[in-house]
């Protein structure tokens, strides 16, 4: 099962940088904050659908929930933004790098502290490295 969704992130993040490929000439046409608007109406509507027909009915209250764990949906658009700007001028490969190495980063941050609710997962040297490794891949692609 694991490897099922080890499968399924590298998916999407494939899918990251097809978005990130079309947002860039998109941003470019009608402009970032349009671009990144309709990657968000596009989106909403498809989630909508998808809830329509796929949401179980008995789900706790969207309104119940603690009003921080609504951050994420600032944190979309001011990344969908940063794409929209840094894919023409940096490249995808650059772009998607650099938020790898933001994202695994604040990841091994989260996992370690057990922030928002997660489960602690130690930093150990593995993690250590991989990050490391990123970092050096980032590094490559710039002076590449």
């Amino acid at each position: 099962m694991q490897l099922l969704f080890i499968l399924l992130v590298v998916a999407g993040g494939m899918g990251l940088s097809v978005e990130a490929g079309l947002l860039g000439p998109l941003g470019s046409e009608v402009g970032d904050l349009w671009a990144t608007f309709s990657i968000f109406g596009v989106g909403a509507a498809l989630t909508f659908l998808l809830m329509l027909f796929f949401s179980p009915r008995n789900s706790p209250s969207f309104f119940a929930q603690p009003s921080w764990t609504l951050l994420g949906g600032i944190l979309g658009p001011i990344y969908v933004v940063i794409l929209t700007v840094a894919v023409p001028t940096i490249g995808i490969a650059m772009t998607m790098i650099g938020i790898l190495a933001g994202q695994v980063f604040k990841s091994l941050v989260i996992d370690h502290y057990g922030l928002f609710g997660t489960a602690h997962r130690k930093i150990d040297s593995k993690r250590i490295i991989a990050l490391i490794f990123i970092i050096a891949a980032l590094v490559l692609v710039a002076k590449g």
